[in-house]
């Protein structure tokens, strides 16, 4: 539960960074943001899943490509349900989802499943030399 809390932090720190960078992006206050992004993480979790699927075959003639597309899909449908969540076009959704999605997987590398931040540190050993 923990970390599914954390999770949707992460997506939130994503989503508001968008809306900073991207231009045609906005979010116009923080009730909007935070709507948009329980709304977005809904959608991720129950409705991206039955898209991949049925999308496979575009999604595999296109090397994956494809996947952004339905991200910014999803990006525009939030902001049509969520007022004060505004996506100003396609390719502003286009390129949100692909810092969305980058953003969060950079964060998300650092989080484990118990919500516990982790750092792994691999130290090499010389070889043991056995005789």
């Amino acid at each position: 539960m923990k970390g599914l809390l954390i999770r949707f932090v992460v997506t939130g720190t994503a989503v508001l960074l968008t809306a900073e960078i991207i231009p045609g992006i906005g979010v116009e206050g923080p009730s909007a943001g935070i709507a948009a992004v329980i709304l977005l993480a809904l959608l991720n979790a129950l409705v991206r899943p039955v898209l991949y699927l049925l999308s496979l075959p575009f999604i595999i003639l296109t090397l994956g490509l494809f996947m952004v597309v339905i991200n910014a899909l999803l990006l525009q449908l939030v902001s049509f349900l969520v007022k004060g969540f505004l996506v100003e076009g396609f390719w502003p959704a286009f390129w949100g989802s692909v810092l969305i999605s980058v953003v969060s997987s950079i964060l998300n590398l650092f989080i484990s499943e118990e919500g516990r931040v982790e750092i792994v540190i691999h130290r090499s050993k010389p070889p043991r030399i056995v005789n």
